[in-house]
């Protein structure tokens, strides 16, 4: 009986130690594998954190590039409207001073009208002495013309009056070809009384419409 109790306490005993044993070696598989598994995250981490990382510097280089590029864009933009407006200034100021040019030849050119004594189209000393003073403008100024127009008074039929114009014109016209500028730069026309400048009926109004007008014009 004592044997036999013996038997069953060294069967109990082992299969304690084997129980004991068996848990432990559970365990520390479970524990390896929770390490191996930790370590693989911690792995998987490390390689998404360091792709991420990757990632974040590239956009950083693509953004500063781009930054880069555009701030570069900016400037050549700018560099060509400063170019565009000093061209158009100096485009501006040289038009502005071709016709200050123009306008200053053409006063120069300008002549003043000359005056009739009544049906008559000699020209008296005044008149003379007006286009003496003027021709050496057209003598400076060749690419300029000139138009002498003829006018009359009121009195007097319209084709009478045509006539007369016609040779107040054509004095005027010899006595410039006479001090030197060509004659194919001079023509003249008659308007006989069509072109009133003063369109009173009294003598001092009539004085003012017996005249030659002058028009300068450009080849």
């Amino acid at each position: 009986m004592k044997r036999q109790a013996l038997w069953v306490g060294l069967v109990a005993l082992l299969l304690c130690v084997s129980v004991g044993f068996l848990t432990g070696c559970s365990k520390k598989a479970g524990l390896k594998a929770g390490e191996s598994v930790t370590s693989q995250g911690q792995k998987a981490g490390d390689s998404t954190q360091a792709s991420q990382s990757s990632q974040a510097s590239q956009a950083s280089q693509s953004s500063q590039a781009s930054q880069s590029s555009q701030a570069s864009a900016g400037a050549d933009d700018a560099a060509a409207r400063e170019r565009a407006l000093r061209d158009k200034e100096m485009a501006d100021q040289v038009a502005r001073e071709a016709a200050a040019r123009e306008a200053a030849i053409l006063k120069e050119l300008q002549i003043p009208n000359i005056h009739f004594d009544f049906d008559a189209y000699n020209l008296k000393p005044e008149a003379q002495a007006i286009l003496r003073a003027s021709a050496p403008a057209y003598l400076k100024y060749t690419n300029y013309n000139l138009l002498v127009e003829g006018h009359c008074d009121e009195r007097g039929t319209m084709e009478y009056n045509l006539a007369l114009g016609q040779k107040r014109a054509e004095e005027a016209a010899k006595f410039l070809i006479d001090l030197g500028i060509q004659k194919d730069r001079i023509s003249i026309i008659s308007y006989g009384k069509e072109l009133p400048l003063d369109k009173g009926s009294n003598e001092e109004a009539w004085a003012k419409n017996r005249r030659d007008r002058f028009i300068v014009s450009k080849h």
